[in-house]
């Protein structure tokens, strides 16, 4: 992936995709996966799926009529133990387990990736599964009309073989994440949107970019979060402080002004020592230095 901006046609072409009304999530995750695999095929990804759901439709058929937790059970009888699907733990931050023609071909993932699958297998097959953008780990729900844990709907774990959650295991995995004083909302079980699901898999990657200190690649996913979401800041001010590390200055510069300017406090005054936005400030002295330099 070159470093820099990346083609306006490409991301314009992203969001369209990303914005549209219909519920293929399919069509976007592998948009995203052309930035690291740019020769991919994404139609013969979207053939295999037509084809996982056809059979997972068969698989579902000889499930009795109505009954969600059968049907779960069907589901992830095929995904899992016929396909082989599987979350993976030993190598969780691998790149390749946040891009779907990766995780289709090596059958592993993370918990996004491989709800994504679910969700995509299951709608081809007739079976409306949604997201759940859960902290610290998607999860997946499907709406049944009776009481559940999150409302009318059974609560799934893609990353653990599709897993029916209790609100105890729930309340668990949010304590597990954001600690024991963490309140549980049933608001917190509720589907995901679309933009919700796409931003969460961008974050994810950005966040082992940066991590990988593959600077360039983080760009290109924060390139894609703000094309998304134009007003979040924080992503204004990672683009800018990775077009920093990535030594273009004058974008770095731009960007980190314009944070400034967005997050200065009421009265105009720049921030006070020892807070993030004098940090950054620090930077933007430094930058106009440079950028003075090359002129």
């Amino acid at each position: 992936m070159a470093t820099g901006m990346l083609p306006s046609d490409f991301i314009d072409k992203f969001v369209h995709v990303a914005r549209s009304p219909e519920p293929d999530l399919a069509t976007a995750a592998l948009l995203i996966a052309r930035l690291e695999y740019p020769h991919l095929d994404a139609s013969h990804y979207l053939d295999r799926l037509d084809s996982m759901g056809r059979a997972a439709a068969v698989r579902l058929g000889r499930a009795p009529d109505g009954d969600p937790r059968l049907q779960v059970a069907a589901l992830n009888d095929y995904l899992f133990e016929e396909e082989g699907f599987a979350g993976n733990r030993k190598h969780y931050d691998d790149p390749r387990n946040s891009f779907l023609n990766a995780v289709l071909d090596r059958r592993s993932g993370i918990p996004v990736t491989l709800a994504l699958v679910y969700m995509e297998v299951a709608r081809r097959a007739g079976l409306r599964v949604e997201g759940v953008n859960f902290p610290g780990r998607f999860l997946l729900r499907l709406p049944t009309g009776a009481p559940a844990a999150g409302g009318d709907a059974l609560i799934l774990d893609p990353f653990h073989r599709g897993a029916i959650l209790s609100e105890t295991d729930c309340r668990r995995l949010l304590s597990d994440h954001a600690g024991a004083d963490a309140e549980f909302e049933p608001a917190l079980l509720a589907r995901a949107t679309k933009l919700q699901i796409l931003i969460r898999m961008l974050v994810n990657l950005k966040r082992i970019y940066v991590k990988m200190r593959s600077f360039p690649q983080g760009l290109a996913m924060t390139e894609l979060l703000l094309a998304l979401d134009p007003s979040a800041l924080t992503e204004l001010r990672d683009r800018g402080l990775l077009a920093y590390n990535l030594n273009d200055f004058p974008a770095a510069l731009r960007d980190l002004e314009a944070y400034l300017r967005f997050t200065a406090r009421g009265d105009g005054e720049r921030p006070k020592e020892n807070t993030e936005q004098a940090e950054i400030w620090e930077h933007v002295k430094a930058l106009r230095r440079r950028v003075a330099g090359l002129n």
